[in-house]
């Protein structure tokens, strides 16, 4: 009778352990892909490099562009209603 208690019991914590071995496993899965999405990679020197030349080119686009709009803007004339109204006086 203990021998049928004690196979009993090993059944048990066997499949308690086999549960636990997979459960082990799908936790350190899970943590291997939220560890790769968390820790921070140090950037190369290149990838910085063409990183921030890229920034700059659109920089300098972007003034580019400022600068020929302005270019086109018409200055208001100074005065304005004030100086009409006295003139229509």
């Amino acid at each position: 009778q203990s021998f049928k208690s004690l196979d009993k019991t090993v059944a048990e914590l066997s499949g308690d352990r086999e549960t636990l071995s997979s459960e082990l496993s799908a936790v350190n899965e899970y943590f291997a892909k939220i560890k790769d999405r968390c820790v921070a990679k140090p950037e190369t020197y290149e990838a910085r490099k063409e990183r921030r030349d890229a920034e700059i080119q659109g920089l300098k686009e972007a003034l580019t562009v400022l600068q020929e709009e302005t270019a086109f803007v018409q200055r208001k004339r100074h005065g304005g209603l004030r100086g009409g109204a006295l003139q229509a006086q």
